[in-house]
């Protein structure tokens, strides 16, 4: 192979590999309260799923003895995190972090999900 460097590789957009207890649960939350669509599954039954929005994409994966960490798992960039934040507190979603403006240049907020699995929103501003 010729010498190549990483700066010669474009890289694309990552998706984050999410564990669940309840693959069906998870896609139930992600679909009912987020608007994400099942684009892909695998296995009999069901232990890899693939979910997606607009541009951000969600990897499901079943391991059902799964414990959720005290951090974040996904950071999902939206147009309106105020408004997500209160469709999130309206469908009785669990806030870890409320919403705010950080310092850093972003409204921003953190639930969980039925998996315990953190998710930090954010929003840039301008």
């Amino acid at each position: 192979m010729a010498d190549v460097s990483v700066s010669d590789i474009a890289f694309g957009r990552a998706a984050p590999g999410i564990c669940v207890r309840d693959i069906q649960k998870a896609h139930d939350f992600y679909a009912g309260r987020l608007g994400f669509r099942k684009v892909f599954e695998n296995g009999d039954p069901v232990g890899f799923m693939v979910l997606k929005k607009d541009r951000a994409e969600i990897h499901l994966s079943l391991k059902p003895d799964h414990k959720a960490s005290t951090v974040n798992v996904m950071h999902l960039f939206v147009s309106d995190a105020a408004a997500l934040y209160a469709i999130c507190e309206n469908a009785g979603i669990r806030i870890i972090k409320r919403l705010t403006d950080k310092a850093y240049g972003q409204r921003a907020f953190v639930f969980a999900d039925p998996d315990g699995n953190r998710i930090d929103v954010g929003e840039r501003l301008p």
